[in-house]
């Protein structure tokens, strides 16, 4: 046996007593999962599922009323769960069942946003704008609860004479990994916008700009478990572009080192890049694409942050708008927005394939999923 030879076998059996440790863990601790539907039709808000470790699928538990709940995020804490709403925002507490409770909701002073995260103290909850272009900051209370609007940004420019991006729409907002900047992902004008954010009053203050390809569209944002990278989709060109960071200096900078093709057909310009996501355990970024109707897997090299594809691949769903993976990374949840449904797939990552795994769950219209685990500890 080759010395390389020896090498990749240890490779193998750390893998995989790195996935049995991961099925371990799993197996001993309990999840649920929240669906943000539409409520224009029969639905009536988030959909609270648990799931089911053994059997891989999700079992609807109960849905909590929110008007058009586009996107959800926890709080640092894991205290709370915020939602997109008509109203606004709203916060509704987690339960130590993983149940929801709300609290309150307020007003934005905005057109309705489409993202929402927060900083590292769970101070404030940062609100994007798609439709009027705004990044919004709101306070948020110990006790669970919104508080006023601290500050409100309205980006200005014109982008590329195109049918969705000739003006700005905020799609994604989201605090550096060190949480010393705000990055604002402009679809419309092809640029992330990066703040400074007051640490007191929570004022924005402008600090640079990131400016990606003219008519790339960048819809999302994230960075890697070590937060020394970053990825970003674009929705027109469906490439994924991925940047070093480092905010050690005086100044953020975004590196770029790689593009790559986030489609199944890079000939098919009907497609639009929707879902980006790390993986639990950050050893995989996972995309999708509407149009073509595909999902994507990719592999970090956690040494250099550079992107591997191990596949693209149809769904055969309608818009797969949001996608996620149970947490021992074999099974992927894609929801089929246009279709009505989520749908579940088994991940080989060693031999690229994708296998649809029994039937398609019904949930109208669904827009985001989150899945978290259940603590005991949570009040």
């Amino acid at each position: 046996m080759q010395a390389g030879d020896r090498r990749c076998t240890a490779s193998v059996r750390g893998l995989q007593r790195c996935q049995k440790g991961i099925l371990y863990l799993m197996e001993n601790k309990k999840y649920v999962a929240y669906i943000g539907t539409y409520t224009h039709g029969s639905s009536i808000g988030i959909h609270v599922y648990d799931v089911d470790s053994e059997n891989r699928i999700l079992k609807e538990r109960n849905v909590v009323p929110v008007h058009n709940s586009s996107y959800v995020t926890k709080s640092r804490s894991g205290k709370f769960l915020y939602s997109i709403a008509d109203e606004g925002v709203e916060v509704l507490k987690i339960e130590a069942d993983g149940s929801l409770t709300p609290i309150n909701k307020v007003n934005i002073d905005g057109m309705r946003g489409c993202y929402l995260s927060t900083d590292v103290s769970g101070k404030f909850l940062f609100v994007g704008g798609y439709h009027d272009g705004k990044v919004t900051v709101v306070h948020t209370h110990r006790d669970g609860r919104l508080g006023s609007v601290l500050d409100g940004v309205f980006h200005q420019g014109i982008g590329s004479v195109a049918e969705r991006n000739f003006r700005p729409h905020v799609s994604c907002v989201i605090p550096t990994p060190d949480d010393k900047y705000l990055c604002a992902v402009d679809n419309g004008v092809d640029q992330v916008k990066i703040y400074k954010v007051t640490p007191v009053t929570g004022k924005l203050h402008l600090y640079s700009i990131l400016r990606l390809p003219l008519e790339s569209a960048p819809r999302l944002m994230v960075f890697s478990k070590d937060g020394k990278y970053a990825y970003i989709n674009c929705e027109i060109t469906n490439k994924i572009i991925a940047y070093r960071y480092d905010g050690s200096g005086k100044e953020p900078t975004f590196e770029k080192i790689q593009e790559v093709q986030s489609m199944y057909d890079d000939k098919d310009v009907s497609s639009a890049s929707c879902a980006l996501k790390v993986s639990p355990s950050g050893r995989y970024l996972y995309c999708s694409s509407a149009g073509e109707n595909s999902v994507g897997i990719f592999r970090i090299d956690p040494e250099t942050g550079l992107l591997t594809k191990i596949l693209i691949l149809p769904i055969s769903g309608g818009y797969p708008k949001d996608i996620d993976v149970f947490p021992d990374e074999k099974t992927m949840i894609v929801l089929c927005h246009e279709s009505g449904y989520m749908r579940f797939f088994t991940i080989d990552y060693e031999k690229g394939t994708l296998v649809m795994k029994g039937k398609q769950q019904y949930v109208e219209t669904p827009n985001c999923i989150l899945i978290s685990e259940i603590s005991e500890t949570v009040q």
